[in-house]
């Protein structure tokens, strides 16, 4: 386990799948979110764009990170050929994205930056998921039932369309959850000096 002492961490995420990683860590941590504009230029792809938006949610702190505080902010999308999948607006785009996914295999790609005062790491992981054949009918359950607008994607694949549908999964489960627990680990011991 790390201890991050002198550091305090501060998870700067409303996201209850990431509080529930991190605290699997068994890494103390306080929660300290804030909105920001989760727009990014057009020419990014992949990778890229998840990396710059953790990049934009962690600038958003420069001017208040106290000396002892490390800030983690995260961002997750789903890419599926060229289409970014971001979080649904309405149960009928919820929907179409899932039933757009089902049958392909897309990358779930989070990006993730830690910053302290002086500093700022900036990286990301990339899962490729496998969805099997869902009809219709079964999307439409799962989205009125579980609601799914705060995914990426639409959809949990923790929750029973995950269960239903997802064939195969290649490189992190809890990257696709939302938060790349063993990467984020390394990241942080090399962060802190913790090297060994």
């Amino acid at each position: 386990m790390i201890d991050p002492s002198p550091y305090r961490i501060v998870l700067a995420s409303k996201s209850p799948r990431r509080h529930e990683l991190l605290a699997g860590l068994e890494i103390p941590f306080e929660i300290r979110a804030k909105d920001t504009d989760e727009s990014y230029p057009e020419n990014l792809r992949g990778a890229e764009i998840a990396e710059f938006l953790a990049l934009i949610k962690s600038e958003a702190f420069d001017a208040e990170i106290a000396k002892d505080e490390v800030i983690v902010t995260a961002d997750t999308i789903v890419v599926l050929g060229d289409t970014v999948f971001n979080k649904p607006a309405s149960e009928d785009e919820a929907v179409e994205m899932i039933a757009a996914l089902t049958g392909n295999t897309h990358s779930v790609i989070t990006g993730v930056a830690l910053s302290d005062a002086s500093r700022r790491r900036v990286f990301s992981e990339t899962t490729e998921v496998t969805f099997g054949e869902v009809n219709p009918e079964e999307v439409r359950h799962y989205v009125h039932k579980y609601a799914p607008f705060d995914k990426a994607g639409a959809y949990g694949i923790q929750e029973w369309i995950g269960y239903v549908g997802i064939e195969s999964i290649r490189g992190s489960f809890y990257n696709v959850m939302g938060f790349p627990t063993r990467r984020f680990y390394n990241e942080l011991k090399l962060f802190l000096g913790r090297e060994s």
